[in-house]
């Protein structure tokens, strides 16, 4: 079981002999009831993208207004590289087609709404898509040649009860949300 969880099976196969009086109570994680949640589906209509569809929303104006990317200052995101460190690439692997289908069509819809822009980093990695519990796919990307090269923060990510602290007082607030990787406010 520990292997199944870890990720190092992809599926668990039960034997039983015929005859056997042994019932298996089972289900499928492709289940509609799991797949569809009321939970689920309720958290994905009050905090997804949702509120950006339905303009009598309290929080469509402000949401529309930072829905893209801001104009380009000339600052960019730098990542510290030890001395001496080459270019980070590895090329891509070949995908199933379903698999390329969904990267294609997630970076088309984000490209369209202004949310992201052609890449010039001399740095690249692969890009694929793993299976997640309610069936639809979740992309990840295979940062390792970059993070074995790349100097740790020398500050770390401040504790929670000092953001609490530093938050007293203030009215407008954002947040990243890792469900899309996007930031909004």
């Amino acid at each position: 079981m520990d292997s199944l969880k870890a990720g190092e099976l992809a599926e668990v196969v039960l034997l039983r002999p015929e005859g056997s009086s042994l019932e298996l109570n089972s289900s499928s994680v492709m289940d509609p009831e799991v797949l569809e949640d009321e939970r689920t589906s309720k958290r994905q209509t009050r905090y997804g993208a949702a509120i950006l569809k339905d303009p009598s929303d309290p929080y469509y104006a402000l949401l529309k207004e930072f829905s893209v990317l801001p104009p380009d200052r000339g600052v960019r995101h730098e990542i510290d590289l030890v001395p001496g460190t080459k270019y980070c690439t590895t090329r891509q692997w070949p995908l199933p087609k379903e698999q390329v289908d969904v990267i294609d069509a997630f970076f088309a819809a984000k490209h369209a709404a202004g949310m992201v822009r052609e890449s010039k980093s001399p740095h690249s990695s692969p890009t694929f898509c793993v299976r997640k519990p309610n069936g639809k796919w979740r992309m990840v990307h295979a940062f390792n040649k970059l993070n074995a090269a790349t100097i740790p923060a020398s500050t770390p990510i401040p504790r929670k009860d000092v953001l609490q602290n530093n938050m007293a007082g203030c009215t407008v607030f954002s947040a990243l949300t890792w469900s899309t990787a996007t930031i909004s406010c």
